[in-house]
């Protein structure tokens, strides 16, 4: 069995695996599911992960973790592979990271603005379309009606600022997986920036940009695979 380290994106908490954390433990795996210090002004990418290796405890040292990371928490789960020995690092909806370029220098340098708004004129959207539209358009009512109870988490801009990336270590395996109908991230998008970025083309499923909350079961079929690819 593993230990499956979740974490999460930009204005956002551990909730966002809360539909997931029970599938894997029904597996046998142990998981962990840290809160990133997202509202912290002075918190940036090394704080970030210095709060993940602190909810891994003694587990930081184990030989079977599988780091997930979700859209920003791309970026600190690629700078935990510096920290603790992950054996594979799937990204999920993310923003794949490039050596030398920050977090906020991620979106001119991947074309990310024309490229959404290409994507939503594909798809009829306003260009003031709101989250529900953008983000929660294929999760179940309940969950959206419980996401909207709890309120956004406030996100500083500290962490898109330095420093700038390291490089993903070499030994590392590293899975990408993409909903085909993220909003947020249009796959197309998706597609040209993993593949410029890290070399090969990224997994695709159903779903938007929430995958966790929208297709949780489909999602953990995707991660046991990769575990089971990983020898795991």
């Amino acid at each position: 069995m593993a230990t499956y380290v979740l974490i999460h994106g930009a204005s956002s908490d551990s909730w966002l695996w809360h539909r997931v954390v029970p599938l894997l433990r029904a597996a046998g795996h142990d998981v962990v599911t840290p809160d990133l210090p997202a509202s912290d002004p002075e918190a940036g990418i090394p704080q970030y992960t210095d709060a993940v290796v602190a909810a891994l405890g003694d587990r930081a040292n184990a030989d079977d973790l599988i780091v997930v990371a979700q859209s920003m928490g791309s970026f600190t789960g690629a700078t935990l592979t510096h920290r603790v020995p992950v054996k594979l690092l799937v990204f999920l909806s993310a923003m794949a990271p490039k050596e030398g370029e920050t977090p906020g220098q991620w979106w001119e340098a991947t074309g990310y603005s024309q490229a959404r708004q290409e994507s939503d004129a594909r798809l009829g959207l306003p260009a003031d379309a709101d989250l529900k539209v953008v983000f929660f358009h294929d999760v179940p009512e309940k969950i959206v009606d419980e996401a909207w109870e709890r309120g956004e988490v406030g996100q500083s801009d500290r962490p898109f600022g330095p420093p700038p990336m390291p490089a993903l270590p070499s030994g590392v395996p590293i899975r990408y997986l993409v909903g085909r109908d993220d909003r947020f991230f249009p796959l197309d998008f998706q597609r040209r920036t993993v593949q410029e970025r890290l070399g090969f083309a990224p997994d695709e499923m159903e779903g938007g940009h929430l995958l966790p909350l929208a297709h949780p079961e489909a999602m953990v079929q995707r991660l046991e695979a990769y575990r089971v690819g990983a020898e795991l």
